[in-house]
């Protein structure tokens, strides 16, 4: 499993490879700076005899620079860096390091004043190579004006940036930009991916990425106490291994989904569909009785079940028994997708919380019933998985939309932790919270899967997976990174403009065909 790491973890494992391993952080430094030199002659394809240009701050970032200039003048480039910072202000380690560098090159510049400007723009006119090393995993905020000039030019030079751990501008725990922020053609991190690395707007800044071994000890980078994780095809393959030849359907699990109301049983179709092609054996959809013949013509391979209702085409009061019922007889329960907001739906929630011996998944109008009374989350008896995207998020906790996107990682561990769920925050890198505080980032999809019934799909995918077994956590995990994959598969064939969740839909099966084999 692949941890991603804020900045304040990188410092706490970089001290503790120097206090309980008993490596300087020199070392690190030094092996920072030969990681970073190995891109630039990769990129450069030889660096001898090429121009290349060094911007070093006056922190730790700035030392990692000035050991690559060391190592790029010993195989031969010309290297000209520029100090944004007195010596005087240097790091204990980025001083001794610019003391080596004075003895072996006078292309040493201040950059910290407006004539030192000039000479900067010449040298982005004729160099192969920028390698930026201002600002590193502490940066937070916007940077000065003048530092801000320096960064316009760099990105109107025409040189391809290689930036040093994170691209300067960018914040290594969210990967805000406010203001100006390198644009590098290739980063460098070390030892872990940093969170800012991978979400937007700072993965827009980042070019392609590399994750440099630096020499920290493994255990450090393993720590249990370290809980952001990246998804991986790795971490479920063993999850979806091939089927054993004697198994029949019920060996596959029974899913019950409840919800549909008059204009949205495309919903629950959708989610039943995604839970047939997630390879559950049966498929119950549990439907106001008028809407049974729409759904029963939407899919052949669904069951249906009809429900009282009441006036409006909801479902009423009076289903609560046959609920109870078909309750007992499935392996996971989704409820919401398309069932509308009415007044009994809080009760019909409760009962499915109070009632099921089954894992049960909320999305949706269930997630709009939820947040009339949240209580009901601590008398169920059942693991629960809520799914919002998130407005709905916003709805469940009363803050704004915009400080769910702000706060993502903190708003999602905080509910999932108060509540005791799994919670799957919807969105441009969909993350999944747990009620232990891990947080699991997925980095499949695409922006075509922003369109109407995505969410149902992957509501279905999810209770398909725990049907046939999966823990609730693993079958959030492998549904949002095959539902990302899907999506992607989908947009290669369709591009993202005109995809549509049908097209998510009926990409699932190829995208686990490659795991079956």
């Amino acid at each position: 499993m692949v941890k991603i790491l804020t900045a304040q973890e990188m410092k706490d494992i970089d001290g503790r490879a120097s206090s309980e391993y008993n490596i300087p952080s020199l070392i690190l430094m030094e092996n920072a700076g030969i990681r970073t030199v190995e891109v630039v002659e990769d990129l450069l394809e030889s660096s001898q005899d090429k121009k290349v240009l060094i911007l070093a701050g006056k922190g730790n970032n700035g030392g990692d620079g000035l050991v690559v200039a060391r190592h790029l003048i010993n195989s031969g480039a010309h290297v000209d860096v520029f100090l944004l910072a007195d010596s005087n202000e240097m790091t204990p380690d980025s001083y001794t390091n610019y003391r080596i560098l004075l003895q072996m090159s006078q292309n040493i510049f201040p950059l910290q004043v407006e004539e030192d400007l000039d000479r900067l723009m010449l040298a982005l006119l004729s160099c192969d190579m920028i390698v930026d090393a201002i600002y590193g995993i502490g940066f937070q905020g916007q940077m000065n004006d003048f530092d801000s000039r320096i960064v316009k030019m760099v990105n109107w030079s025409k040189a391809p940036v290689v930036a040093v751990d994170i691209p300067s501008g960018v914040e290594a725990d969210s990967g805000q930009v406010h203001g100006e922020a390198i644009q590098a053609s290739h980063t460098v991190s070390f030892a872990l991916p940093k969170i800012g690395l991978l979400l937007e707007p700072g993965k827009d800044y980042v070019g392609s990425l590399s994750v440099a071994d630096i020499s920290i000890p493994a255990p450090l980078l393993q720590d249990k106490r370290l809980k952001t994780n990246l998804l991986s095809e790795a971490m479920i393959k063993p999850w979806l291994r091939p089927r054993h030849p004697e198994s029949h359907k019920g060996t596959y699990g029974h899913v019950l989904l409840i919800g549909a109301s008059p204009g949205l049983t495309g919903a629950i179709i959708m989610a039943a569909g995604a839970a047939l092609k997630s390879g559950a054996g049966l498929v119950t959809a549990a439907v106001p009785e008028s809407q049974l013949g729409v759904v029963d013509g939407g899919w052949m391979e669904i069951m249906s079940s009809p429900l009282a209702e009441n006036s409006q085409g909801t479902i009423a009061l009076e289903a609560l028994p046959l609920i109870e019922g078909l309750l007992g007889q499935a392996s996971a329960c989704a409820i919401g997708p398309g069932m509308s907001r009415f007044s009994e739906a809080s009760a019909i929630l409760r009962l499915v919380l109070e009632r099921a011996g089954i894992p049960v998944l909320i999305d949706a109008d269930g997630l709009n019933a939820l947040a009339e009374d949240l209580t009901v989350l601590k008398d169920r008896q059942v693991p629960v998985v809520l799914t919002p995207h998130p407005g709905e998020m916003a709805r469940l906790t009363g803050k704004s939309i915009e400080e769910i996107q702000s706060k993502r990682f903190a708003v999602a561990r905080d509910f999932a932790q108060q509540w005791g769920v799994t919670l799957v925050l919807k969105g441009n890198k969909t993350l999944i919270a747990t009620a232990a505080g891990e947080i699991y980032l997925n980095i499949t999809g695409n922006p075509g899967m922003a369109t109407a019934g995505s969410g149902d799909v992957l509501c279905g995918l999810i209770a398909g997976l725990m049907a046939q077994g999966l823990r609730p956590l693993d079958a959030s995990i492998a549904g949002v990174y095959i539902h990302g994959l899907a999506g992607d598969r989908a947009a290669e064939i369709k591009g993202q403009r005109g995809l549509v969740a049908g097209d998510i839909l009926h990409s699932l099966p190829d995208i686990l065909q490659r795991f079956e084999r």
